[in-house]
């Protein structure tokens, strides 16, 4: 399992529509509003097959609403049993 931290800057206005899309269309992931430059935290795990590159540009970007993302992909290395 992989764990991407992405940070999504919406257009003006639709930070709650491109979560609620997000939501229902691309992945169950929890999604946060967050204040500064962006203005949701998508925390989303992958299983190991999937390519995070692909599943971002693919997927994750064609949520309408969206101006721009960084993603940080999260390595389990702290976890017990992990």
């Amino acid at each position: 399992m992989k764990t991407l931290i992405v940070q999504i800057k919406c257009e003006l206005g639709q930070a709650y529509d491109v979560a609620a899309h997000i939501i229902d269309n691309v992945t169950p992931c929890h999604i946060y509003s967050t204040s500064g430059p962006y203005d949701l935290l998508a925390i989303i795990n992958l299983d190991d097959d999937l390519d995070p590159g692909v599943f971002v540009t693919k997927h994750l970007h064609k949520a309408p609403g969206i101006k721009d993302t960084s993603t940080i992909i999260a390595f389990n290395a702290f976890t017990p049993g992990g």
